[in-house]
């Protein structure tokens, strides 16, 4: 059997120095300003100096953690939205193609 020696070495470029570590408060801020609508998740992240990736990665989890902290069965939150003297109530995910297709039939209901 023959032995290799291999040696790892830092990549150029490669960030020297540890982990960062970033608050709770800091993540739950960046978060908030990435949910924002028409927010440049990217632009924003650079913004704050951190990665890209990482403030998506960020915004998933928690995204994913309130899906989770909702129990099964539990009412959902609905918008309401009034055209005309019609009232309807959406699930507040409801995709804008599919909005704009309700409205567009009230309307010409």
């Amino acid at each position: 059997m023959q032995l290799v020696e291999a040696f790892v070495e830092r990549l150029d470029g490669a960030p020297v120095g540890e982990r960062r570590r970033w608050s709770d408060e800091f993540k739950a801020q960046a978060v908030t300003a990435a949910l924002e609508p028409g927010i440049n998740v990217s632009a924003l992240a650079r913004r704050l100096g951190i990665s890209p990736p990482q403030l998506f990665g960020w915004r998933k989890a928690f995204l994913n953690k309130q899906k989770e902290d909702v129990p099964p069965g539990a009412p959902v939150p609905l918008v309401e939205i009034v055209v005309g003297d019609v009232l309807i109530r959406v699930a507040p995910d409801l995709g804008e193609a599919a909005l704009r297709r309700l409205i567009s039939a009230v309307r010409s209901a």
